[in-house]
């Protein structure tokens, strides 16, 4: 098993009509994600849901840590949320329940 670690695996996953490679989230990452999840919860710090989610894509999507925070905010909120929500059902973290 310990020739595993650091092994990052790829799902593909659609987003507005085009292919995206997203990988798996490792604990430590997930852990971070948790640490953000506070973070936009706690409505004294000046960090929003949609800094979440640009967070939580470019940790998570090939060559997306690449995308300034002006060319985010061309894409549609809900194909982000989406993506998103993608990403952490990929992650083993999201609600089974949805359908997604």
């Amino acid at each position: 098993m310990k020739h595993l670690v650091g092994k990052s695996i790829t799902e593909k996953v659609d987003f507005m009509g085009e292919e995206l490679q997203v990988k798996k989230l490792t604990v430590n990452e997930v852990f971070k994600i948790q640490d953000l999840i506070k973070r936009s919860q706690n409505k004294k710090q000046d960090y929003d849901d949609i800094a979440l989610i640009k967070d939580v894509i470019r940790m998570a999507v090939t060559g997306a840590n690449e995308i300034s925070d002006e060319e985010f905010n061309s894409f549609p909120v809900g194909e982000l949320t989406s993506l998103s929500e993608s990403i952490m059902n990929i992650a083993g973290l999201g609600d089974k329940t949805s359908g997604n």
